[in-house]
């Protein structure tokens, strides 16, 4: 692709891992991480990297921002070759990883974002700007002084998401991004990605185990699975070819029937004046909670995403199956 601007060519990842059999015995074995894996992101994009843990999802991420180096295969991020020319790299790429932090433990949130200045040699009108534009965005005002210990879980991310954009990266990597946050906190980082995608066209890939998090921000997901790349393409396609589905969980003002829920949707449990109805996850469920609302007396009802884990199973066992007959 002309305007790729990510590109993996049948890239692999193999492991030696050494592993103990016996008293002085050690066995040694080959891991493939990731296998042949091939796709392109244009600049701009936004997309979706999704998998079970183990897949081979932050792997890739690793080889892209220059930490790993393939075993094989060919890898280009805006014409750079991570693993060759990682400090020219790092100038371009921002990395948030959701189980680490980016940020100084003991120091004030905005003494890390002073070394950073010095360590990207941000121009310091650049880094005041961008400074002043993230801490609004992420309602970061009130935590600068405050040590990064002594942040919660959300502030934190938020803070990790500032200290990755502070030097105007032209490609973003979220691994887990919103993992632990508060729905308010999730609501606020969605936001300003979407924000950020629009208005610097800044490739994202994201990858995560909340299915929200793909379909607020992504138009295109990727599905990865033992190091092979099973799915590219919509969100809705996913759902189809995993046939997964959500659940509509209701609470009734007193105990009833099953509810006779025009089909697909059908009840999968009941206990007391709480059922739960499943239906395709390609479907939007605003028509069957207006059909429930005019005949059954509501108290509450919610929505449960279909977990990416499930759908990725239907997927491989239906491979498994066709590969069979």
């Amino acid at each position: 692709m002309a305007d790729a601007f990510i590109e993996l060519d049948h890239v692999e990842k193999v492991f030696d891992v050494r592993r103990r059999t016996g008293f002085l015995k050690r066995e040694r074995r080959r891991v493939r991480a990731v296998d042949a894996l091939s796709f392109t992101v244009a600049r701009g994009e936004m997309v979706g990297y999704i998998g079970p843990n183990g897949a081979g999802k932050s792997t890739t991420i690793k080889m892209l921002t220059g930490i790993l180096t393939p075993s094989g295969g060919r890898l280009r991020v805006a014409g750079i070759d991570p693993a060759r020319e990682r400090t020219r790299l790092a100038h371009r790429i921002g990395v948030v990883f959701g189980q680490r932090t980016t940020l100084w433990w003991d120091l004030p949130l905005i003494d890390s974002y002073r070394l950073m200045h010095r360590m990207y040699r941000i121009p310091d009108a650049r880094y005041r700007e961008n400074l002043d534009r993230l801490v609004a965005l992420l309602d970061l005002g009130d935590l600068l002084d405050v040590p990064v210990r002594q942040l919660s879980l959300g502030q934190r991310m938020r803070g990790d998401i500032a200290a990755a954009l502070l030097h105007d990266p032209q490609v973003l990597y979220l691994d887990e991004p919103t993992i632990g946050l508060d729905v308010v906190s999730k609501t606020r980082v969605r936001r300003f990605l979407r924000e950020l995608n629009a208005e610097r066209g800044t490739t994202v890939l994201l990858t995560t185990h909340d299915l929200q998090d793909i379909e607020q921000l992504c138009s295109r997901v990727m599905v990865i699975d033992h190091g092979r790349l099973m799915y590219d393409g919509p969100l809705a396609g996913l759902h189809e070819a995993g046939e997964s589905e959500r659940t509509l969980v209701v609470d009734l003002e007193r105990e009833a029937p099953p509810i006779d829920a025009p089909a697909p949707a059908r009840v999968v449990r009941v206990e007391g004046p709480r059922q739960w109805l499943a239906f395709p996850a390609s479907r939007s469920a605003a028509p069957l909670v207006a059909w429930i609302a005019e005949r059954y007396p509501l108290a509450d009802l919610s929505v449960r995403e279909p977990d990416i884990e499930a759908v990725i199973a239907r997927m491989y066992a239906e491979r498994a199956g066709r590969a069979v007959r």
